[in-house]
């Protein structure tokens, strides 16, 4: 297609994309620039250059071409996500929770913020704050490394019964539920869940085994 046109947008899109997949970055770049030769703005073609720039590690390219972005659409969550991943590569991490910021005062559901917000809340240290982020995330996507970092950030701060819980996959106000009635009945917190998984799968088994029954009246 190209040798027939040098020009076919779709055919240098599809190409670039095609070497992303690859992982043949400095290709990708390329055809990107040879796009915005054509139209300087042209976002499938901005949003390949920055994916592949993140991973040669120009972080500071991933910014500008954000920014040009940005100029044109300043309320792209995709975009703010980039910059801000860019920026705590950078190490400027305070900047980069102010661009996940921005992606949630737009999308508040936005899974990748509140997951980057939440990772860069526990590199620095602050992992009350980031363990209502990862609930927030679960709350979304029920996923075991959220739940594995939810269950780390309690260590951290020495809540032990929290972090078992977390690990198990529950949400912070199932574990609050479970942490008070544990020490209401005085029982270590594995005890009491465990115990609670045993009556909840003998409910179970009882509804099932009632329906069973039902079908042979």
């Amino acid at each position: 297609m190209l040798e027939s046109d040098p020009q076919d947008l779709v055919a240098l899109q599809n190409i670039a994309m095609a070497f992303l997949n690859l992982g043949r970055f400095d290709q990708v770049i390329s055809f990107c620039d040879k796009v915005l030769e054509l139209n300087e703005f042209d976002e499938y073609a901005l949003k390949n250059k920055i994916l592949a720039t993140e991973k040669l590690g120009k972080h500071d390219v991933v910014i500008d071409i954000a920014n040009k972005l940005l100029s044109k659409n300043p309320l792209n969550p995709w975009v703010l996500n980039s910059k801000g991943l860019a920026y705590n590569e950078l190490g400027k991490h305070i900047d980069a929770i102010s661009y996940y910021d921005m992606a949630l005062a737009i999308e508040p559901a936005n899974v990748t913020a509140l997951l980057n917000k939440a990772n860069t809340l526990a590199f620095l240290g602050k992992y009350t704050d980031a363990v209502s982020y990862y609930d927030l995330v679960q709350q979304q996507e029920k996923q075991t490394k959220t739940a594995m970092a939810k269950s780390n950030a309690y260590q951290k701060i020495g809540k032990e019964d929290e972090a078992f819980l977390a690990a198990q996959g529950l949400l912070v106000s199932d574990i609050e539920k479970y942490v008070a009635e544990a020490r209401a009945k005085k029982m270590k917190i594995f005890d009491y869940y465990c115990m609670v998984e045993y009556e909840s799968l003998e409910k179970r088994e009882q509804v099932h085994q009632q329906k069973l029954d039902s079908r042979f009246r």
